[in-house]
């Protein structure tokens, strides 16, 4: 049965590996976001309360 012969498959998960921790990060850390986020301001804005009727 040669599905239970362990040599290919270890090589196969070292590779993936390889390629998760080596080549996908800087490829993920390259990508730039347009809108950077902005500090929004600190005062508080007054809200005025419904006037509605609750029936």
């Amino acid at each position: 049965m040669p599905q239970l012969d362990p040599a290919p498959w270890l090589a196969i998960l070292v590779f993936s590996w390889l390629v998760f921790l080596v080549v996908i990060p800087p490829k993920v850390m390259a990508h730039s976001f347009p809108n950077e986020p902005t500090s929004q301001s600190t005062e508080k804005l007054e809200a005025d309360s419904w006037a509605w009727p609750w029936y």
